[in-house]
């Protein structure tokens, strides 16, 4: 199972290295795409953080969460990861960011650094086969996931979003509330 989620992760460095036209690279902006039909249920999933602490989907029944499949290495992950740390300031009564990473171990040791240097003010978990197989088995970086309040996924996209999509968003699912 390790061969085959080392796979999945060379696959998706591949077709990043595609999307690139410099060293920067080009963000997928733009390239949105919906992987579920409305209303589908979000699969419940139980992560570890860096330190051990167990982060269950579950437990932000209530709240709208978006969660973000990213990696440290990944220029349009680390170009998103600001405008995520917004939307958990500005919207924290009613949202929560899930930052769910797909660093392995060669680039695990980054990750703790990573998310100090940025202030990332949402919980980070690593991934495993099991959460990419369930939200459909993430075919790039970064992937997103909308879950309204009921736990449905609502919307998704792959590539970089802008932030006024996510924003857009959560205020519609704030008026259905």
């Amino acid at each position: 199972m390790k061969k085959i989620f080392a796979l999945s992760v060379l696959l998706i460095v591949a077709f990043l290295s595609n999307q690139f036209n410099s060293v920067e690279g080009k963000a997928l902006t733009g390239k949105s795409h919906i992987i579920f039909s409305s209303d589908k249920k979000a699969a419940d999933f139980k992560l570890k953080t860096l330190e051990g602490k167990e982060v269950k989907l579950s437990d932000y029944r209530g709240k709208i969460v978006i969660i973000d499949f990213w990696a440290t290495w990944c220029p349009p992950c680390r170009k998103g990861i600001p405008d995520l740390i917004s939307l958990q300031e500005e919207f924290k009564k009613d949202l929560v960011v899930i930052g769910i990473s797909l660093d392995q171990q060669n680039t695990i040791k980054d990750l703790k650094p990573f998310i100090e240097n940025y202030k990332i003010n949402y919980p980070v978990v690593l991934g495993d086969e099991k959460v990419v197989k369930d939200y459909g088995g993430i075919s790039a970086i970064p992937t997103s996931f909308i879950i309204d309040q009921k736990g449905n996924i609502v919307d998704s996209h792959i590539g970089l979003v802008p932030k006024t999509v996510y924003t857009d968003q959560i205020k519609s699912l704030l008026k259905k509330k």
